[in-house]
């Protein structure tokens, strides 16, 4: 039995969603604060859920371990991202062992109904990371910052929200093994036939003489022969 397509489109969404998610948790780019007044033109500072970076964009200096003096880190948004998005982290790699378990690689037919459940665990995991990116979105603008600087959404908060995109798709791409388990339960179930009683065993005759011998000698016959009913 060949694999069905919406396992091979799960199993390959949901781990390149978790690599995204993995790189956008981990790199301290959600939120770029460029032009800020009194800084020279061309710094730009970095703001993860873990650390503050700086960079200079002429010489490509970059600098992490900024000190937090407006209170960043303390907002709600980061912190919500800074304990939902390591547990989506863990969530998604379970999802992805129970999804091995399911899809067919060594047996002969898939687990369906395992397949079905790992597609929820990644389903709920997609969903956990795409909360505090969409929220964090929402609060780009209201987080502290300089006054007067120039604020942008930062690579590390568009790789998170692709990744999430993905998990729920592969989540969901998974989830559609139940729809096998439905048409196997539905599908009707005829009673088994009444059991034939054994009889004598039939004799095949190739000429008429041998069934006017079986009469005289009185032994019970069956022919094979054709009947002008079976016509």
């Amino acid at each position: 039995m060949r694999t069905p397509k919406a396992m091979i489109v799960g199993m390959v969404l949901c781990p390149c969603g978790l690599l995204l998610t993995l790189v956008g948790t981990m790199t301290p780019s959600w939120r770029q604060v460029s032009l800020v007044p009194e800084q020279p033109s061309d710094l730009v500072f970095e703001q993860g859920i873990w650390e503050l970076c700086s960079e200079r964009q002429s010489s490509h200096q970059r600098f992490c371990g900024q000190a937090d003096e407006l209170g960043y880190f303390k907002e709600v948004p980061v912190q919500v991202a800074r304990g939902l998005m390591p547990t989506s982290l863990v969530l998604t790699l379970l999802g992805l062992v129970v999804a091995t378990l399911g899809v067919r690689c060594w047996q002969e037919e898939p687990r369906h109904p395992v397949a079905g459940a790992a597609g929820l665990v990644l389903l709920l995991s997609g969903l956990m990371s795409l909360l505090p990116v969409s929220w964090y979105t929402h609060e780009l603008w209201a987080l502290p910052a300089v006054t007067g600087s120039t604020l942008a959404a930062g690579y590390s908060l568009v790789l998170s929200y692709l990744g999430s995109c993905l998990e729920i798709l592969g989540g969901l791409a998974l989830t559609l093994s139940f729809h096998h388990c439905c048409k196997k339960r539905r599908a009707p179930k005829y009673p088994p036939g009444p059991a034939r009683e054994p009889g004598p065993p039939s004799t095949t005759y190739s000429n008429p003489w041998d069934v006017l011998e079986d009469e005289r000698d009185g032994r019970p016959w069956k022919s094979t022969l054709p009947c002008d009913s079976d016509l």
